[in-house]
């Protein structure tokens, strides 16, 4: 049977909760197990950019995490379902602060592209007789999510970008992205309800179908990912979108603001599997760039130079 894992980032049987188990509602009346999580109840600790995975992942050596919490448990919850829901407070316009710590527990580790690599790497060394850990295929397989965004104001312009930058690290495809403004009452609003039920059936009929799943919210800016933010680049006119990446060129259509990039550009887009090799072999590179580099005598002497200088004030504890 088609499984559906929700998440909700809120407060016990808060706003966020409610509405996550409305969108499971949804999805369990088109025919889907669910399943419900809390993440507040987890113990995930934050990224410490220590690269461990990566070194792990460039060497065959397969796919692991210094940490040892929480966040294995939930990632695997979400990748052996078929779809996730994940509802989510707005915090300063974005995504929560253990939303964001999730995020980054998921990248570069459960990067599609990065496994896909080390896959190949893993496979060349067992064969030549070499130590070689493949990693769980389960991390590379397709799913769709939908995201919810809850404001307690109207102050939610980087809501929808953050979560849907979650969705490119494992390359899932996205089918609904909201965002509700002045959500305090969110559980009294009639039309607020039903749409959360919609995103639920929404994301059960897609997930039946994960291959021609398509995107059910509104169309974007963005032509391609339907994301919202651009950065405009000074000195010219070079859009690029701050979810996918893909650089494209601002008109004035009819009142209407449009951003246009080629169609050859596309395969560079960082939610494609295309564009995800590309990024994995220049994270590649720059790997083995640093390690050659950490061997060497003035590596070590500015890193020596650097640590001798000052040290890190700390509290005083009893």
């Amino acid at each position: 049977m088609t499984k559906i894992v929700g998440v909700s980032f809120g407060t016990k049987n808060g706003n966020n909760d409610s509405i996550c188990k409305e969108a499971l509602m949804g999805a369990k009346e088109a025919g889907c197990e669910i399943e419900f999580i809390r993440a507040m109840d987890l113990d995930i600790k934050h990224c410490t950019g220590c690269i461990t995975c990566v070194k792990m992942l460039m060497s065959g050596r397969g796919n692991m995490c210094i940490h040892h919490d929480d966040f294995d448990w939930l990632a695997f919850k979400m990748f052996n379902a078929d779809g996730v829901i994940m509802v989510d407070p707005i915090f300063e316009t974005g995504a929560t602060g253990l939303f964001h710590t999730i995020m980054d527990r998921f990248g570069p580790r459960m990067d599609t592209g990065n496994n896909f690599i080390s896959t190949k790497i893993a496979e060349a060394n067992i064969a030549q007789g070499k130590p070689g850990k493949v990693p769980d295929p389960v991390i590379m397989s397709p799913k769709v999510v939908s995201y919810i965004g809850i404001g307690g104001s109207d102050w939610g312009t980087h809501i929808q970008s953050d979560h849907q930058i979650q969705s490119m690290t494992p390359t899932w495809k996205v089918i609904d992205n909201e965002w509700v403004p002045w959500s305090k009452d969110a559980l009294m609003k009639d039309d607020v309800v039903a749409r959360a039920h919609q995103i639920g059936i929404n994301l059960a009929e897609a997930a039946k179908d994960i291959e021609h799943a398509e995107y059910k919210g509104d169309a974007g800016i963005c032509p391609h990912c339907h994301c919202n933010d651009f950065y405009l680049v000074p000195g010219g006119n070079r859009a690029i979108c701050t979810v996918c990446g893909l650089e494209g060129t601002v008109s004035l259509e009819d009142g209407v603001v449009k951003v246009t990039y080629k169609d050859e550009d596309l395969h560079k887009a960082h939610d494609t599997l295309s564009g995800k090799e590309i990024h994995g072999r220049d994270i590649q590179e720059n790997e083995a760039r640093l390690t050659n580099f950490q061997k060497s005598d003035e590596y070590k002497a500015r890193v020596k130079k650097y640590r001798e200088f000052i040290q890190p004030s700390m509290p005083e504890r009893a």
